[in-house]
Formats: C-alpha cells, structure tokens, sequence
C-alpha cells in the first residue's frame, strides 16, 4: 500500500470540507433566524472545547483568538493561509503559539 501524496490529500481534505459546509448550510435554512442569532450571541467569543471567553491577540500581524484557559486557537476563515505564508517553517514557529 502506498502512502497518498500531499495533493491527494488536500484533496480528500477539501472534499470533506465541502461536504461539511454544504450540511452546515441545510442546517441553518431549517433554523429560524431569530434561533440563528440566539445561538451567535450565546457562542460569540466563547471556546469550542471549553466554553471559557476568547481573547484576540496579534500574531504576526493577524489577529486571531486564544483561549487562556485550554490553549485553544481559533482562526477566522482565511487566517490559517495568512499565518501560513511560505510552508517552510510554519508548523514550527505555528507551535510556539500554544507554549506560554
């Protein structure tokens, strides 16, 4: 058995993105939208895995949000391809940014 290159993949990764996306979408259609901004408020600036407040901090000149309490990051849409820049590197210096 063959290991699948980077481009498979990106791929596969892209495929399963889209996919999630698209049901996320037929989600909110069946929400109301009153229940779609109840749940924004509830969650807005909140940690994904452990509900406490996020807090944005610059991080080579993106702002993004860090959870103080677990360590979590959060990135909007389209920050990861901001940070990331050139692929050399970056999971390292990337890293750095849970240490501390």
């Amino acid at each position: 058995m063959t290991k699948p290159t980077n481009t498979e993949e990106e791929f596969f990764a892209r495929e399963e993105a889209e996919k999630l996306y698209k049901l996320h979408q037929e989600k909110l259609k069946g929400l109301k939208e009153q229940e779609v901004e109840s749940q924004k408020q509830a969650h807005w600036m909140k940690c994904g895995k452990c509900g406490y407040d996020l807090q944005t901090i610059r991080w080579r000149n993106v702002d993004v949000e860090k959870c103080f309490r677990c360590g979590a990051i959060v990135l909007d849409d389209g920050e990861l391809e901001k940070l990331a820049g050139k692929e050399n590197g970056f999971f390292t210096s990337f890293g750095g940014l849970f240490k501390g």
